[in-house]
């Protein structure tokens, strides 16, 4: 059999000859015995589908995948996404096999435990090879497009050092949701050969037979969007190989339906949903390795066996080597480019670009939606950092997504830096992860905030993982005007301030909005999200240069002329509206400060003091008042018990903007009566 990489013969010819007495059986046995133990031993987990899966994993991480244990970060590895994470101990298993340094089997012992990095579900960060974080079904496939499509942008800037393919392990559950949909049919348009998903086709659910709830051809259904299928049997190693050699040579992605029982061996339970979410119990344990000649002790792997599997493990290791000295032969500043991208830093002197658009907004103050001004940070931004990567699904001109000189990147060209997503928001956002995971780039992507209800479980996964993606969430608010109720957003907010590690800025106007851009670039350890207007709003700000002011998350705009009676805090373009309450009330001789507070979890990580000065929290008989055309909860930390929230608890209407904000009482004068009527 061919190789289908770049490999070393010596490799190869050791790597047979230590295996030589080992069978492909007694590999894939290895598997299955350790997701018995460690489930039996955790007393819950999911045996099923390692049992099942063990033939075609022992194919694929013996023959095909290229990896390297001792360099388990190395830029041109294979990544290998399980996206059924439920089957973790799969995951788990091959890593301990092929010789990563963890987990152990002390952690494998420890499965689903507090401490253990052998988590229920993979978790991203816990163990070397574990390259995204899946469980949430259709989340992994979706994200591992996004690896494909960084690949081939890659491949496209370095084809000197990018040579890897992403391989995905997809279960019934994952190509039910409807997110596979959305993102099987954008890598079938963009033609992501690289990409190939190996589904566990064992007709079993957690109810039951999948003819229960499905009865389409999943095959026929890859093929209309691109794909090149196949179908084989999932416990036959040679007919394995031949269709994993065909998929490596093909010129589409490819999904090849394995299949397989589940809980293979189990003599009871195999084949049934029993043994999809439940430990096998003792005596089926027991009775499964009798049939499968598996006579080593809980949690030993005989010598041979996993001298064998080590023997696998240590294919990778030319590969690197030999990658590493065309890594080496790149002439310097390429090298150096590709290096410094990989680690995630930013080029020198990007902030400066900022600096000067914030110096040239605080000359000509014009009064901007805060949309269009994020499209002049990214202008800015575009021509000084070469990794970023726009895109949106279907409102590029709505969202202003596009910077100039973004190209677009098309099925026979990925020198491009823009990707149209279509209206696949929950794709768009998962593929960002995967872009981002992938190393190499800074995604950002665009839709309407009331459409983050399609992103979320995407977003929340950013959070989880601590991915540097950027969301840039257009039309706000009830200021989105006439399209209505449907698309203005009320909870959305609320809701996204809510999610641990998401940091939601919502500035007030131009300044504030390239103050936003330059956290959420600078950023390195989590998600942000742009929540942008599409009304104008005038500029606050008259100060520009290299400040960042909005960094602290809130901070004084404009503070009262003697000791403030009222302090207003106000975000994106209610600021504006809570500058003219300020300006009415010190005309009546009530002294007001104002806040404007575009992201509330920066504010909140400031040191007490910082935030305790802002707020004038030791003041007393003061009149806290907080200004947002959204849900009010969650304003009572900022506002206390006897303070004021100005927010909306109903849906919208169609209407144009201004009309909106005086039918909903979100004018000056309407909130300067509700704080009269306090004081």
């Amino acid at each position: 059999m061919r190789a289908p990489d770049r490999s070393s013969a010596a490799a190869s010819t050791a790597s047979t000859d230590q295996s030589a007495a080992v069978s492909h059986r007694d590999m894939a046995n290895a598997i299955r015995a350790l997701a018995i133990d460690a489930v039996e031993a955790a007393r819950s987990g999911h045996p099923g589908m390692p049992m099942g899966f063990a033939d075609v994993a022992t194919v694929l991480w013996t023959k095909f995948l290229r990896f390297d244990p001792q360099h388990p970060d190395w830029p041109d590895r294979d990544r290998f996404v399980l996206s059924a994470g439920h089957g973790s101990m799969l995951l788990y298993a091959l890593l301990y096999l092929t010789g990563y340094e963890r987990p152990t089997i002390a952690d494998i012992r420890r499965f689903r435990q507090l401490g253990s990095p052998c988590a229920g579900h993979p978790e991203y960060g816990l163990l070397p090879g574990v390259e995204t974080t899946t469980g949430p079904l259709g989340q992994g496939l979706a994200t591992a497009v996004g690896m494909a499509i960084a690949e081939r942008m890659e491949a496209a800037r370095t084809p000197e050092i990018c040579d890897h393919r992403t391989w995905v392990v997809a279960s019934d559950g994952d190509l039910m949701e409807g997110l596979s949909h959305e993102a099987a049919a954008l890598a079938g348009h963009l033609k992501l050969n690289r990409l190939i998903v190996l589904f566990d086709d064992n007709g079993i659910s957690i109810d039951g037979s999948t003819g229960l709830a499905t009865s389409e051809d999943v095959s026929a259904r890859f093929a209309a969007y691109g794909w090149r299928t196949m179908v084989v049997d999932g416990h036959d190693p040679l007919a394995i190989a031949a269709a994993l050699e065909e998929a490596v040579a093909a010129d589409r992605p490819v999904l090849v339906a394995c299949r397989t029982t589940i809980g293979y061996g189990a003599p009871h339970k195999a084949g049934t949903a029993a043994s999809h979410g439940a430990p096998l119990g003792p005596e089926e344990a027991a009775a499964a390795k009798e049939r499968l000649g598996w006579t080593a002790p809980p949690f030993v792997i005989p010598d041979p066996v996993l001298a064998a599997w080590r023997a696998a493990g240590a294919r990778g290791a030319p590969l690197y080597e030999d990658w590493k000295r065309r890594l080496d032969a790149l002439p310097e500043e390429r090298r150096a480019d590709f290096l410094r991208r990989q680690e995630r830093a930013l080029p020198a002197g990007w902030r400066r670009a900022l600096a000067t658009l914030k110096e040239r907004l605080a000359a000509e103050r014009p009064k901007l939606a805060t949309r269009k001004a994020s499209g002049l940070a990214l202008a800015a931004l575009g021509e000084v950092v070469p990794e970023l990567v726009g895109g949106s699904a279907d409102l590029t001109g709505s969202n202003n997504t596009l910077a100039p000189g973004m190209a677009t990147i098309a099925s026979d060209d990925f020198k491009g830096r823009y990707i149209h997503y279509g209206v696949r928001e929950h794709a768009m956002a998962a593929a960002m992860n995967g872009m981002t995971l992938h190393r190499g780039f800074r995604p950002y992507g665009g839709t309407f905030l009331v459409f983050s209800d399609y992103c979320r479980p995407a977003i929340r996964l950013s959070a989880l993982m601590g991915q540097p993606v950027v969301y840039v969430m257009t039309h706000d608010s009830i200021g989105l005007g006439e399209d209505g109720p449907t698309h203005q957003p009320i909870e959305h907010l609320a809701s996204l301030r809510a999610m641990p590690n998401l940091w939601v800025m919502r500035p007030a106007d131009a300044i504030e909005t390239a103050e936003c851009w330059e956290m959420a670039l600078a950023r390195s350890d989590g998600p942000c999200l742009l929540a942008l207007s599409r009304q104008g709003t005038p500029a606050l700000r008259t100060d520009g240069g290299s400040e960042n002011r909005a960094a602290r998350g809130a901070y004084v705009l404009e503070d009262a002329t003697a000791d403030p009676r009222v302090l207003l805090i106000a975000t994106g373009t209610e600021v504006a509206i809570a500058a003219e309450v300020r300006r009415l009330l010190e005309e009546e001789g009530v002294p007001a400060r104002l806040v404007s507070m575009p992201c509330d979890r920066l504010f909140l990580a400031q040191d007490e003091t910082y935030r305790r000065q802002v707020l004038m929290t030791e003041t007393p008989k003061l009149l806290r008042v907080a200004i947002e055309a959204a849900s009010p909860f969650g304003w009572e930390r900022f506002v206390g018990a006897d303070g004021l929230v100005i927010g909306l608890d109903r849906f919208g209407e169609s209407a144009p903007a201004k009309d909106l904000y005086a039918h909903f009482g979100f004018t000056a004068e309407d909130i300067l009566a509700r704080i009269r009527q306090r004081l």
